[in-house]
């Protein structure tokens, strides 16, 4: 006789599981998070949590996408670049969301140190949010915007690099007035403007 199969967890738990994930991940950081500690936080056995999610990589990887978006999967077609980049990275749930950055930031060190982790977010979270982004600057193309010779997969990404950069590294909060500045003073030039011919030895 066929075993019937174990229940799933969805719905309003499946999302208090994942929240108590969050809350564990900003408190005690990416390392030192286990299965026990978010099944402790959300009040749950351990099984339940691994009849949902093979192991904390994953677990970890569903509450960060849960709770950060930065780049939707179908981003909003205003009708020129620079709206559709506004609409989209000054959104609530864009960079602008001080907490979802926060969470962003706790799993970095991962990507580098753990590849089953680093794999699954790749998969899951980034690329599907790149591919949105460029999506965003081949409508701009298909409209006329961009110079010939303008990589959009190459250009789609900047925006994001630059603002976490700032973020990160240099400490600065992302705020609508930064992303515009960034989008105006070089997004768009270099959208606008062209890949830079090399010069011709003489």
């Amino acid at each position: 006789m066929t075993p019937s199969p174990r229940p799933r967890v969805a719905g309003d738990r499946e999302g208090e599981i994942l929240e108590a994930c969050v809350e564990e991940l900003l408190e005690v950081g990416y390392d030192r998070l286990t299965m026990d500690g978010v099944a402790q936080r959300a009040r749950a056995s351990k099984a339940t949590l691994y009849r949902r999610w093979s192991s904390k990589q994953a677990l970890v990887v569903d509450a960060v996408i849960r709770r950060k978006q930065v780049v939707p999967q179908d981003p909003p077609d205003t009708g020129t670049l620079r709206g559709d980049l506004l609409a989209v990275f000054c959104s609530p749930t864009g960079l602008r969301d001080q907490q979802g950055m926060r969470v962003l930031g706790s799993v970095l060190t991962a990507l580098q140190t753990d590849p089953e982790f680093a794999t699954t977010f790749r998969e899951k979270h980034i690329d599907p949010r790149r591919a949105g982004v460029v999506d965003v600057f081949r409508r701009a193309e298909a409209r006329g915007e961009l110079a010939p010779g303008v990589d959009p997969t190459l250009l789609g990404p900047a925006l994001v690099g630059i603002l976490l950069h700032r973020a990160f590294v240099l400490g600065d909060p992302v705020t609508s007035d930064l992303i515009e500045r960034v989008v105006d003073q070089i997004i768009l030039p270099a959208a606008t403007s062209g890949p830079r011919q090399p010069q011709e030895s003489s």
